[in-house]
């Protein structure tokens, strides 16, 4: 029998006349439950404990290492990811006395209008959903990722995705078109991760700057308890966010005057200085082959001693490029955004390690 949005709330079996019905509604595992079938040991718990503390080190200038956070634009294929991972985390321990490498492990995309929507709701691609299966596989996945000893990066779109897999997450994204949304601002406020929230996709960072104040400011919010049940929950604030540029709408804002303006703007409003440039959107005009570039000319600025523009962002995969998700797919290719590949990587990794220090 067809359950109702309210029926399923507990309001009544009819809904009002003119209320949609929902196709399906499917019971899920609460965090709790899955954190108890897939649980992190103690020791990983130290370990990304640390790995925060790490970037809070680097985004409050007690760190003088390069943060990079590189990876897929969205993780399809979780054994591509694992291959990645891999390949990743032996270059981190090379290159950790410069660059603390984090790994994009991003589960969730968020879209303009319609699309598959990532791992974590539809990990098959059927375009039918299957939360259930996403849940399970996404939390797996960071797990064994972890387990490589990285720091993992995600974007938190949906608050009530995050309290399913935020125990294994060392650094966390808001994104341009979720910086504005009080409900965004209220999770980050209570969320015990460093922070990156995006200018908007207009490109102004006034939206970044209100959502870095808002989100240090403490909160009641309408929320649920890792035992799925509805809660009033007062957060604490958090104080380790800071600005991530991408640039929007045909606006680049990885040049010099553009990370002094953004300097300032951070300083006039009493927040923290700590800046990561995203090299890829509309900073590289939608060409994932001007990555490299921009990463160059951020690391020249950041020599030349505006060291407060300390973190990177990279789109990147095992090839370059992106394909369309029909057919047989090459094994390690995005099918989002278009992303660098390992071999180009690997080299702008080694460069960053060379000339991140001032």
């Amino acid at each position: 029998m067809s359950v109702s949005v309210l029926a399923a709330s507990g309001i009544g079996d009819q809904p009002l006349s003119g209320t949609a019905r929902p196709n399906r509604v499917e019971r899920l595992p609460t965090p709790a439950e899955l954190a108890r079938d897939f649980p992190v040991s103690a020791a990983l718990r130290s370990q990304i404990g640390d790995h925060r503390d790490a970037v809070r080190r680097i985004l409050n200038g007690e760190d003088d290492r390069l943060l990079v956070v590189v990876g897929p634009c969205s993780i399809h294929d979780p054994e591509a990811a694992l291959d990645y991972g891999r390949r990743l985390a032996e270059l981190a321990r090379e290159i950790d006395d410069r660059v603390m490498v984090v790994m994009r492990a991003y589960l969730e995309k968020p879209r303009t209008t319609v699309g598959w929507k990532g791992l974590l709701y539809d990990p098959d691609r059927t375009g039918q959903g299957n939360l259930r299966e996403g849940l399970i596989r996404s939390r797996q996945l960071l797990l064994q990722l972890a387990e490589l000893g990285l720091p993992l990066a995600t974007e938190a779109l949906s608050p009530l995705a995050m309290n399913y897999v935020d125990d294994l997450i060392s650094w966390v994204a808001i994104g341009a078109r979720t910086t504005e949304s009080q409900i965004h601002r209220e999770m980050v406020s209570g969320l015990p991760i460093p922070t990156g929230l995006k200018n908007g996709t207009d490109g102004d960072t006034r939206i970044a700057l209100n959502a870095m104040a808002s989100a240090a400011g403490k909160h009641c919010l309408f929320g649920q308890t890792d035992d799925g049940q509805p809660a009033m929950i007062e957060t604490p604030g958090n104080p380790d966010t800071h600005l991530v540029l991408r640039g929007g709408r045909g606006i680049t804002n990885y040049d010099h005057d553009s990370l002094v303006l953004a300097t300032e703007q951070l300083q006039a409003a009493g927040l923290n200085t700590a800046i990561m440039v995203d090299c890829s959107h509309d900073n590289a005009c939608k060409d994932h082959e001007r990555q490299p570039h921009i990463a160059r000319e951020v690391l020249s600025t950041r020599a030349n001693g505006m060291i407060n523009v300390c973190a990177l962002m990279l789109e990147s995969f095992l090839e370059d490029g992106r394909q369309n998700d029909v057919g047989p797919l090459v094994y390690g290719q995005s099918i989002t955004d278009a992303c660098i590949g390992w071999e180009t990587t690997e080299v702008l990794l080694r460069e960053c390690a060379g000339l991140n220090r001032s």
